[in-house]
């Protein structure tokens, strides 16, 4: 009788203590997939994924190629932060390929874009294949300099657009700003 109480408590025991490491297992899992940004992205097919990279890639490419990495990352970035702008496309592909129409004029977000003659594959292989890194890095790995992080405006140095926006700094040849006042998120 004796082994059969302690056969009982023993098995009473494991049940209780199984209760509790499912229990603080499940709570940690719930943690995780609250606290994970992974679970808060959408989920994208490897081919969508690919697209953006070369669309990023080329848009590195297009309009700092000849920039050194903190350049190109700072051209990317600004992309990135206007994917995930409300006043922006929701994708790389078309936030790249945007077009407004301002006084009857067709406007690109990035000027390579309108240039038809530009479009072709590039010519200066390893700059795309930096370019393509880069974007590897930012865009899969959220890689991002700090001072930019409202960044969603740039021009080269040699134009002067007047926005009147605020500005953040220069990289390279690039002089980045902040949106308007109304743009904030």
């Amino acid at each position: 009788m004796e082994k059969v109480i302690r056969f009982g408590l023993a098995a009473i025991g494991f049940v209780c203590c199984m209760t509790f490491v499912s229990a603080i297992t499940q709570a940690k899992i719930v943690k995780l997939k609250t606290d994970n940004a992974l679970y808060s992205v959408d989920v994208v097919s490897i081919k969508t994924r690919e697209k953006q990279l070369e669309c990023l890639a080329m848009n590195i490419y297009r309009e700092a190629g000849s920039e050194p990495f903190e350049g190109k990352v700072a051209v990317a970035q600004v992309t990135m932060n206007r994917v995930s702008h409300p006043n922006f496309p929701k994708d790389v592909c078309g936030v790249i390929y945007q077009k407004n129409i301002i006084m009857d004029r067709v406007v690109c977000q990035f000027s390579w874009f309108c240039d038809s003659a530009v479009k072709t594959r590039p010519v200066n292989r390893e700059a795309y294949k930096e370019s393509y890194e880069v974007a590897k890095k930012v865009l899969l790995e959220g890689f991002q300099l700090d001072i930019l992080k409202e960044a969603l405006y740039y021009h080269a140095d040699y134009v002067n657009p007047r926005w009147g926006l605020p500005k953040i700094g220069k990289i390279g040849n690039h002089i980045f700003y902040k949106g308007k006042d109304s743009e904030k998120v």
